[in-house]
């Protein structure tokens, strides 16, 4: 699958300005079932995509008995409404990150802990293995079912104006924008930073203005926000991974026939993987657009950031957040983290 400059810029879903129409599939008026699915990204990311084959493949599998509405760009609410609207049955299905999961069970940002994984492999090893499954039985506890298959939201990179970063020590008095997180501001606050939530519709000025000298996000967001205009470079640090559950109402899924969950399960297991790989396409061909129109880029030996935050107390932090189970099997994967 290929994608045009502008269909990657329309897949960062980030301040969609406009309201597309719900992708709704023509089923006619024989369905047995029927599911609101929601998600946060436009119709034109991948998710969208895969998820939209998804949807026509489980029809015409289950001969028109389950019938599954696509609602994408928050269209249903923002994601604290529509995950309150899965909750109580208002929406059945919802493409969810794990990180803001975790207000409501806080073992589901396990995944995003900094420098835990060091690239991909290492995080579909983990998220396909034990961590994954460890994660699905914590949401299994607030009454909601999460497949097994989670979609890439992809890793995060620190852009500055003023210097790559190559060590921790370039981090330190370091002012960048994060996201309004504990995660995000304990983990620049160890590196001896100075961290500083700002909305992603302020961050373009906040850079420009030198409110801030960097920012962290996915390639695509940078891309997006046109971020080369005021940064100068992009220190490849994958310091943080997140992806998105798709999360099923338990009552709803329940109510399903075994067979048609069967169904279900196997077409969306699928189109996340097949997001996967088109994520990836789109990440490779953003870096080089990126790099054409200035950004240097630079990829850092992180095992020197890991030992920091171990130092600086982060990981003990987290751990006891966490608690002991989930970080035994997060390590198994990572290695020892503090």
């Amino acid at each position: 699958m290929t994608f045009s400059r502008r269909t990657l810029i329309k897949a960062t879903g980030i301040a969609a300005a406009s309201v597309a129409a719900p992708l709704k599939m023509a089923y006619g008026q024989s369905a047995e079932f029927t599911f609101k699915y929601a998600n946060n990204q436009p119709p034109a990311h991948p998710m969208n995509v895969r998820a939209k084959e998804a949807v026509e493949a489980i029809r015409k599998e289950t001969n028109g008995r389950m019938e599954i509405q696509l609602f994408p760009s928050n269209q249903l609410g923002s994601d604290t409404d529509t995950l309150s609207q899965l909750r109580s049955g208002g929406v059945e299905m919802f493409n969810l990150s794990g990180l803001i999961l975790s207000t409501l069970t806080p073992q589901t940002a396990l995944n995003g802990l900094g420098f835990a994984f060091p690239n991909y492999d290492a995080v579909w090893k983990a998220m396909d293995g034990d961590v994954g499954a460890y994660i699905r039985a914590q949401i299994a506890k607030v009454n909601l079912v999460a497949l097994d298959k989670i979609w890439d939201n992809g890793f995060r990179q620190i852009t500055t104006s003023t210097k790559p970063i190559v060590t921790p020590a370039d981090l330190e008095g370091f002012k960048i924008r994060v996201p309004v997180s504990p995660m995000w501001t304990s983990m620049f606050k160890a590196f001896g930073s100075a961290p500083t939530s700002i909305n992603a519709s302020e961050m373009y000025t906040a850079l420009q203005t030198k409110v801030v000298d960097g920012q962290e996000n996915p390639f695509a967001v940078i891309s997006n926000f046109k971020l080369h205009e005021v940064q100068k470079y992009c220190s490849i640090t994958n310091h943080m991974w997140d992806g998105f559950w798709t999360l099923i109402n338990k009552r709803a899924w329940d109510r399903l026939p075994p067979n048609i969950r069967d169904v279900v399960a196997k077409h969306l297991n699928a189109a996340a993987m097949a997001e996967r790989a088109d994520v990836a396409a789109a990440n490779a061909t953003l870096q080089q657009e990126l790099a054409a129109k200035g950004i240097v880029f630079n990829t850092p030996n992180t095992a020197p950031f890991r030992d920091k935050l171990r130092s600086a107390g982060f990981y003990s932090e987290w751990k006891a957040k966490f608690g002991d189970e989930a970080w035994a099997v997060l390590e198994k994967h990572t290695g020892k983290l503090g």
